[in-house]
């Protein structure tokens, strides 16, 4: 199985994630924060990994550095859990309906961090959870995984049904573009490298 396994520990968050993209809808997430507990949970289940996470954050302060620095480690996780990326599809885009919301999520798994973020119109909380994190968490994310992934939102208008589809989308781009193809032989780039 490719998995990994990572400890982050800084003066705001003390995390331990256990990642493997084959596995099956396993999970066990404790971050402090129940609607990233969630939105965590509904990744991990479409995108069939098997996720641990827990996470002791500052949130006395706010939500800020817990969202950020998973976005961080999961980051980082997936792209271990890779290896050489031979074999893989690298290429995935998906579209994912939440009720009224639609949104498109794109992924290459390239070497190179970058994030198209197209979302408007959220309100700035889902109960106590500040919306504006949702960016940063794949900012985080794209950062530490090395990946090219765009996001977008063609329209919606309830939040949580919106946020939603961008986590269940995102877990079936990550499952998509990681996915080993038989056809494929070594790294697929022209280039010999990702």
């Amino acid at each position: 199985m490719r998995k990994s396994s990572i400890s982050r520990k800084t003066n705001e968050t003390d995390i331990a994630l256990d990642f493997a993209i084959d596995g099956t809808g396993q999970l066990s997430i404790q971050t402090g924060v129940g609607f990233l507990d969630h939105m965590l949970t509904l990744m991990t289940k479409h995108g069939l990994f098997d996720l641990s996470l827990t996470c002791n954050g500052d949130l006395e302060v706010d939500q800020h550095h817990t969202v950020e620095d998973i976005g961080i480690t999961l980051g980082q996780a997936f792209r271990d859990a890779l290896g050489e990326k031979k074999g893989i599809t690298r290429y995935a885009t998906i579209t994912t309906p939440m009720d009224e919301a639609l949104a498109t999520l794109s992924l290459d798994i390239s070497g190179r961090s970058y994030l198209v973020y197209h979302v408007d119109g959220l309100k700035d909380k889902v109960g106590d959870f500040d919306t504006e994190l949702v960016e940063e968490f794949f900012l985080a994310f794209a950062k530490n995984a090395n990946v090219t992934l765009h996001i977008n939102l063609q329209y919606g208008s309830n939040t949580h049904h919106i946020i939603e589809a961008i986590f269940k989308g995102f877990g079936r781009v990550l499952d998509e573009a990681s996915r080993k193809n038989p056809r494929i032989d070594g790294v697929p780039s022209t280039k010999g490298t990702l």
